[in-house]
């Protein structure tokens, strides 16, 4: 009888956990003359789906800007359908495409970034018909979202890992929003400050290869011809090190480029106040106007 109860509380602590690690689905809530096309495949890779969430303004204003958002969660976590906060986006008439990439337990890297740079491909070759403008598109994401919104920005015409998208030879961004993001990924795995083994997962077999550590990581891919870059991070993060987010705005700062760098006072990964977001928000759309990315 005792370990028929036994049984039942492990299954019922089996499901409990389960049940806790379950990504909460969000509902994007969207302006009036806005639509939406959910789940739109913008690639496939071996019966692998690549789906985003498009959230289109009305075409009567004419082409919009559009920000991709890529959620985080180490390359093995998190799910598109964990996002909902565009509502600074919506009311300055950006169209929305918010993405899903293969995760490293489907595939290593650098699928997450072949993937993100299929979504700015199709985003670019489907221009057009979605109405809006590509001279006008912003990349942005928080964590390992940051770390593919700053590969896909920063690659711009380096198709290295445009294998799966081919066809379009202008590729480019205007302007990268980089929440706490991975900068370095080799440093993030066996660095000195802090380390993770979800930087060793995704990086799988070629986790040894110094080489290709650096090639998956942005703080490589820094020129003067870079886009500008918004950087945010908490100088209390326990997750992903703010030396990271210093290193990449120096790098940026001495190439010429266009950045900003605000720095969260004890802020931890990503857990900032809703008053500091909302200050975030306002500075995110101070500089993209700074830029020339408004409507």
């Amino acid at each position: 009888m005792r370990r028929g109860i036994s049984l039942i509380c492990l299954l019922w602590m089996g499901f409990v956990t389960v049940a806790q690690e379950t990504p909460e689905v969000r509902k994007v809530v969207y302006p009036q003359g806005y639509t939406s096309q959910i789940n739109v495949i913008y690639t496939q890779v071996k019966g692998w789906d690549g789906k985003m969430d498009l959230y289109l303004p009305p075409k009567e204003k004419g082409p919009s800007p559009v920000v991709i958002n890529i959620h985080g969660g180490g390359w093995n976590k998190g799910s598109k359908d964990t996002q909902s906060g565009f509502s600074t986006f919506f009311k300055k008439g950006y169209a929305v495409a918010n993405i899903g990439y293969r995760l490293s337990q489907v595939a290593t890297a650098p699928a997450a970034v072949e993937d993100t740079r299929c979504a700015l491909i199709y985003l670019i070759k489907n221009a057009k018909e979605l109405n809006i403008d590509v001279n006008k598109i912003v990349i942005m994401g928080g964590s390992a979202g940051g770390h593919l919104a700053l590969m896909g920005g920063l690659l711009g015409n380096n198709h290295t890992f445009d294998t799966n998208c081919k066809g379009v030879n202008n590729v480019k961004v205007a302007a990268i929003i980089d929440k706490y993001g991975i900068t370095d990924v080799g440093d993030w795995a066996y660095g000195k400050n802090i380390t993770s083994k979800s930087a060793v997962m995704w990086l799988g077999d070629k986790a040894s290869d110094v080489n290709f550590r650096n090639s998956v990581s942005p703080i490589t891919y820094v020129t003067k011809n870079s886009p500008p870059v918004f950087i945010v991070h908490g100088d209390a993060d326990p997750v992903v090190p703010y030396q990271q987010s210093q290193e990449l705005h120096k790098k940026l700062v001495e190439a010429g480029v266009k950045t900003e760098f605000i720095t969260v006072e004890g802020g931890l990964h990503g857990k900032f106040t809703k008053e500091k977001n909302s200050e975030l928000n306002v500075k995110i759309m101070e500089f993209l106007k700074s830029v020339g990315v408004h409507n």
